[in-house]
């Protein structure tokens, strides 16, 4: 059975003790237990976390990392029209809540418009990864006279579009992170305001195209992320409370500004490298209704029935997440075969067995289904979210993997949707081509997993393999996925920088600086764009800023080929050596020994405290590609900047 810890008084009784930061991982794996096993909804959650964030507001950031140097922080700047400090808490517990240290930077009040006009404010000096502007309605009403008409707020709200288009444009032009903007809620006490229906229509839609006006903000501006508050007030949030709003010129609501730091929240996972990737399922009682070894193929509920519809809408949006890059597998206690012929035939069945890039059906413990399939996938388990209605299930893999994120489902089938969704576990800034074709490159990670395992031995395997790999410098359009890559590649990646596109851009426009591509295929097909080194040049020597990889195409030389063309590129450049650096994050262990397995040497440097380690390559021995793979590679003007990128 599962138990609740309560996530508050264990943290108070930390609190007391002084534990506090030595026991900071402690609050993700609470919180995620609460989660998990809470059957409230997720008002309650969020206010739960907040409370946990006013606990660890006064938190020292630099005391958790001389304890647990590893852990993922976020510089995190707060500022707007109103009292924007109340949001700090809950932010606080969310990050936590993904294992994330957050170092705020709050403005003063008011101060939004010229903290992000001018270069030399303090926002800017904070040099924020998130930069969450809070707008609200006051920020319109305060400039409308009185009386006032719906023309009036007309007026007001081009202003403030306008102004807020130019801040978000001089941000882009000034700071690297991301600036958070949101829609404008419109409360009902401004509404009826004006006593006729035709003028409350006016306002309304004058009101929605201004809002329409700033969600494009963010398709226009890639530095810009716009939050929807709509989804979250339909939920029933309250937009403000009262008293706050007059005295303390808090104008949003607490509750609302919980939800707002759940949703701020997942874009941090996002901007840290923690964005799941596989969504694990049970099938009995949780994709269909029914148990199939009890009830055969014609008991299992998938729509027809008012339980099977709801099973039907879960498919659906599952369906839905899958066709954007999330890769959906099955983790079921059955037998195979039924299962298959379930998946292929019901005529109700939503999900077919095309949808899912692995099916594991068998009757061990779902630890270790969940371990093998992270394992041919290639992936580690903190990339998955599992979900499943047994409480015994969820409880076992959240013993064994806690690094797996938990989703329960009851059994009231129609609240499935609902428990998936509640958090963004799969959020992204914008999806890439290769996002819409995951599942169909992951499969054929499956197929080759499944081809190695009739050779003896992994050389024969690769020469069979037929790898190829081609190498170019950036070009414009693949700016989306090599940000991707930067923001989610952990396992292989030497300097854990994550970039959005402006900055990769930025990086390879630099005089002597570049960004080179890798995309490989083979026997199964095309892998698409897997990896990216960026390289600068330092004098005598080039620099390896950082290369990534992605994890469906370890272990076939393909980094051996890229160092090989990156030391060729070096001495063909006249430069005397490589250098390149590694730094430890909490999963990129795999490629700590990676630049001295290839003839790297320990740099004559100090030891640094945050664990960096330096190398150099003096280019007098040659790293030639593995001769299993075929390597293409074009670097001419790498090393030029690219204007244009």
């Amino acid at each position: 059975m599962e138990t609740t810890a309560d996530p508050v008084h264990t943290l108070l009784e930390l609190r007391r003790q002084g534990r506090l930061a030595a026991e900071y991982p402690t609050v993700r794996a609470l919180l995620a237990e609460a989660d998990a096993t809470a059957t409230t909804a997720t008002s309650t959650a969020t206010a739960r976390t907040a409370h946990v964030g006013r606990i660890l507001a006064g938190l020292d950031p630099a005391e958790v990392l001389i304890a647990h140097p590893g852990t993922p922080t976020l510089t995190v700047a707060v500022l707007g029209h109103g009292t924007v400090g109340p949001l700090v808490a809950p932010l606080t517990g969310e990050l936590a809540r993904h294992g994330i240290l957050l170092r705020p930077y709050v403005a003063s009040f008011n101060s939004w418009v010229f903290e992000l006009s001018d270069p030399g404010s303090a926002l800017y000096a904070a040099d924020p990864d998130l930069t969450l502007c809070l707008l609200d309605p006051a920020v319109v009403f305060d400039e409308v006279p009185l009386p006032w008409r719906p023309e009036d707020v007309a007026g007001a709200l081009d202003a403030k579009v306008e102004l807020i288009t130019a801040l978000a444009a001089r941000f882009a032009a000034t700071a690297r992170g991301i600036l958070v903007l949101n829609t404008l809620p419109l409360p009902r006490r401004w509404t009826h305001q004006l006593i006729d229906h035709q003028s409350r229509a006016r306002l309304g839609a004058l009101w929605r195209e201004a809002n329409a006006r700033l969600l494009r903000l963010g398709e226009e501006n890639s530095s810009v992320v716009v939050l929807d508050l709509d989804p979250l007030l339909a939920e029933g949030v309250p937009v403000t409370d009262p008293r706050l709003d007059v005295y303390a010129k808090a104008h949003l609501s607490e509750p609302l500004l919980a939800a707002y730091a759940r949703e701020a929240g997942h874009l941090a996972r996002h901007l840290a490298g923690l964005t799941s990737k596989v969504l694990a399922l049970d099938l009995d009682q949780t994709v269909w209704g029914g148990v199939l070894g009890d009830d055969g193929p014609e008991g299992v509920e998938a729509g027809g029935t008012q339980r099977g519809e709801a099973f039907r809408a879960f498919q659906r949006v599952v369906k839905q997440l899958g066709s954007q890059g999330v890769l959906l597998a099955a983790v079921s206690k059955n037998d195979r075969e039924p299962v298959l012929t379930v998946l292929r035939e019901h005529p109700e069945m939503t999900l077919r067995e095309a949808d899912f890039v692995r099916v594991t059906a068998d009757w061990r413990p779902k630890p270790a289904g969940l371990t093998d399939l992270a394992e041919t996938l290639n992936l580690g388990t903190s990339a998955f979210v599992f979900v499943d209605d047994s409480p015994f299930e969820r409880g076992l893999v959240r013993r064994e993997l806690p690094e797996v994120a938990v989703v329960a489902v009851g059994e009231e089938p129609a609240l499935h949707v609902e428990r998936l969704l509640a958090d963004g576990w799969f959020d992204v800034r914008r999806l890439t081509g290769e996002d819409h074709r995951r599942t169909e490159l992951y499969r054929g990670e499956v197929a080759r997993s499944d081809f190695l395992q009739g050779f003896a031995s992994l050389a024969d395997y690769l020469n069979e393999l037929d790898v190829r790999v081609r190498l170019r410098p950036l070009a414009g359009e693949e700016l989306p996925r090599v940000s991707q890559l930067t923001l989610r590649t952990n396992q292989f990646n030497l300097t854990t920088r994550r970039l959005q596109p402006a900055e990769v851009a930025a990086f390879a426009a630099a005089e002597g600086s570049g960004v080179l591509t890798v995309r490989s295929a083979d026997r199964f097909g095309d892998n698409g764009l897997v990896g990216a080194v960026f390289l600068a040049r330092e004098g005598e020597a080039l620099r390896i800023d950082n290369f990534l990889l992605s994890c469906r195409v370890f272990s076939r030389g393909i980094e051996q080929a890229v160092l090989s063309a990156v030391l060729n590129l070096a001495a063909r450049s006249g430069l005397r050596e490589v250098t390149g650096h590694y730094r430890p994050g909490p999963r990129n262990g795999t490629v700590r020994d990676l630049l001295p397995r290839y003839g790297f040497a320990p740099a004559d440097e100090p030891a640094r405290p945050d664990g960096v380690l330096a190398f150099r390559h003096d280019l007098g021995t040659e790293l030639p590609p593995p001769g299993h793979l075929r390597l293409d590679a074009e670097l001419a003007g790498l090393l030029e900047g690219h204007p244009d990128a």
